[in-house]
């Protein structure tokens, strides 16, 4: 045996002695992208507070307000708590808080902590925080609690009480506790750790009081230690994505992006979304509701990271949503539009992006990111300028003026550009965003639409793309108006008909991502979720199939099926960087199928994995039940064969070469 040397068994140590190299692939391929499948995040549906950021505590800085929806205040989530006949009172207070984009906080005066007469329960005056609808925690498992306090004159104690409610007037049954001495003037950040005895879906956080005077109170945070990988995310909800293999992320929206209906003043800032969590800056959800920021630009750049996926961040272009001022519906959709006096402002807004998430610490903004933790750059290559604006005479007029700005500085960056709402051929934006596009030689454009299954069924529009053009497609938001498997199959064929033409199409992304149970605000939604765990859609096991069947070569000529009709589908993928193989098959008629499988061209191993997706064309998967789940078996690889497609299936097939 030859003897290797130093370096060569150090090599060999990291890769594996076994590793794969890429291979040639056949004659016959067309090069298509192997990017096709990402996510789309946009905070919808409450998607981030109370669903991917793990945080338990609901306005945990007291900064909701009537603003953001009728009723809410800073005391929304929270209750007044006084046991053992304690007293005190409570006041919204904004002067000299932690941060000015943190502004509000509670002041808490308490007169009495005293047990009353005989009373042998417990004790202080305080406040009660009941979560998203409750707090869900689990017997054994840490959680970081943290606070911020302001003193008074004298020293206090505060008893933090994780329970269970047990009614009106009642003390919570004990889950878990800690004291806390609050010896600080100024404010202060105080931590502790919470272990609860048992499992709970509804449980209680209490701040309590245990000496007399004044003390301020903001950042109440509660938060498990086992978050995905460590980042603040919650698992389930994270391994969910992770199973896609998505490779990209698009965020944070969508019309949250530009303010949506509200326009500019609510308008997504990123800089206001990193550093410590009490410098951020919450805003009016345009769903509405309330973000808090905890998940913000350095947690989705990280979350990418955590998956290898690509970061698609997207930045608004100095107009608005077509939907501010009640512009929906309207004959002429107002838009307001910043002075392009202004314009360089939302210019440098990219430019210190870019910086932030690929400059070297020694600049201004990667040292930021440096001194958040992660002194290496995160690898920004996409970055999308605009979201569904019309394509007006204006839009134009900023986006041309923004593009060349950026790309004199940032010639490696590829920008997505937009092609307004409503993305089928004769629709004006469409035009206008492509003819754009021509102008100005863009890498990729952003398209949308929202259609029944009878669209996705039928329509092959990218057959019909000039294959000339140097820019390529960004199927960006789409996604069939219901959520029963034969929708979900109708994805699927027009997925197929993606996959045809991915020297066209380079990405797609479904949407939206997530919807929580009782707080949607759109539907059909990919994954829905509660306290508890997330209920998969059967569009989310399509969209599954493709993410974890990427390649860089499409084959057309390998599959026969027979008796074919616009309701069946097929291709044939060919990842030359794992070596593996992959046909897919989908059926989307009540009548079984046979399809005859030439692969020939390929040196298959032995084996081979096949999954099927299979029911009946209503079903659909809710909080009731799951019906529609893929089902895999190992078989034996064959390289000309027949198989059988069922009624209402999708069907792949997996191989090593």
């Amino acid at each position: 045996m030859k003897r290797m040397t130093l370096a060569a068994l150090l090599l060999a140590a990291t890769m594996g002695m076994n590793a794969q190299k890429p291979m040639k692939a056949p004659q016959g391929g067309k090069a298509i992208s192997d990017e096709l499948i990402g996510i789309f995040f946009e905070d919808i549906s409450s998607s981030a507070d109370g669903g991917l950021y793990a945080e338990l505590i609901q306005n945990g800085s007291f900064e909701y307000s009537p603003a953001e929806r009728d009723g809410w205040g800073p005391g929304t989530a929270w209750r007044q708590v006084r046991p053992g006949h304690s007293l005190g009172t409570m006041e919204v207070r904004k002067t000299e808080g932690i941060h000015p984009n943190n502004p509000t906080y509670m002041r808490l005066y308490v007169e009495r902590v005293k047990e009353y007469y005989d009373y042998k329960g417990w004790k202080g005056y305080g406040l009660e925080n009941e979560g998203f609808k409750g707090i869900s925690v689990k017997a054994g498992q840490k959680y970081d609690f943290s606070v911020f306090l302001r003193n008074s004159e004298n020293a206090k104690q505060i008893r933090v009480v994780l329970g269970i409610p047990q009614g009106w007037n009642k003390d919570p049954k004990l889950l878990a506790e800690a004291t806390i001495n609050v010896d600080s003037k100024d404010w202060k950040k105080y931590e502790a750790v919470l272990t609860p005895s048992e499992d709970c879906k509804n449980a209680v956080l209490q701040v309590l009081v245990l000496n007399t005077g004044v003390i301020d109170i903001d950042m109440v945070s509660l938060m498990p230690q086992d978050t995905y990988k460590g980042h603040g995310l919650r698992k389930d909800l994270a391994q969910a994505l992770a199973d896609l293999r998505p490779k990209f992320m698009r965020f944070p929206g969508g019309c949250v992006v530009h303010g949506g209906g509200d326009g500019f003043w609510n308008t997504y800032r990123w800089k206001t979304t990193i550093g410590p969590k009490e410098q951020r800056r919450g805003l009016k959800n345009t769903w509405g509701y309330h973000q808090s920021m905890g998940l913000g630009y350095y947690e989705y750049f990280q979350f990418c990271e955590d998956l290898g996926m690509q970061p698609l961040p997207i930045l608004p272009c100095g107009v608005s949503c077509q939907g501010t001022n009640g512009g929906w519906g309207m004959k002429d959709q107002a838009q307001d539009v910043v002075p392009m006096s202004e314009m360089d402002e939302w210019v440098q807004d990219v430019l210190d992006l870019i910086e932030w998430a690929n400059g070297d610490v020694n600049t201004k903004w990667g040292r930021m990111r440096a001194e958040a933790g992660h002194p290496k750059p995160f690898g920004l290559k996409y970055l999308g300028i605009g979201n569904e604006e019309r394509i007006s005479p204006e839009f134009c007029e900023r986006f041309r003026y923004m593009y060349k700005k950026i790309m004199e500085q940032h010639p490696e960056i590829v920008i997505v550009g937009t092609a307004g709402p409503g993305s089928h051929p004769g629709n004006p934006d469409l035009e206008n965003g492509w003819k754009l596009a021509d102008e100005l030689g863009m890498p990729i454009i952003d398209e949308h639409y929202y259609e029944k299954r009878d669209y996705f069924l039928t329509s092959r529009q990218y057959d019909n793309y000039p294959r000339h053009r140097k820019t390529k497609v960004y199927l960006g938001e789409y996604a069939a108006k219901d959520k029963k498997l034969i929708d979900a199959l109708a994805e699927g064929l027009y997925l197929l008909h993606v996959e045809r033409n991915g020297d066209i199409v380079a990405m797609t992304s479904y949407a939206p991502l997530f919807a929580k149970k009782d707080v949607t605000n759109w539907n059909p939604d990919l994954i829905y979720f509660d306290n508890e765990r997330p209920y998969l859609t059967c569009s989310y096991y399509v969209q599954q199939m493709f993410g974890q069947s990427s390649g860089q070569y499409y084959y057309g000529d390998c599959v026969d099926i027979q008796d074919a009709s616009n309701l069946q589908g097929q291709s044939v993928i060919l990842n030359v960087k794992t070596r593996r193989l992959y046909v897919k098959l989908c059926n989307a008629s009540a009548d079984a199928k046979k399809a005859n499988i030439n692969l020939s061209r390929f040196s298959l191993k032995k084996q081979a994995t096949k999954t099927v997706l299979s029911g009946q064309a209503d079903d659909e998967n809710n909080y009731e039940a799951q019906p529609i789940a893929p089902k895999k078996e190992t078989i034996k690889a064959q390289k000309k064969f027949s198989i059988d497609m069922a009624p209402y299936s999708m069907l792949m097939l997996e191989y090593q070469l």
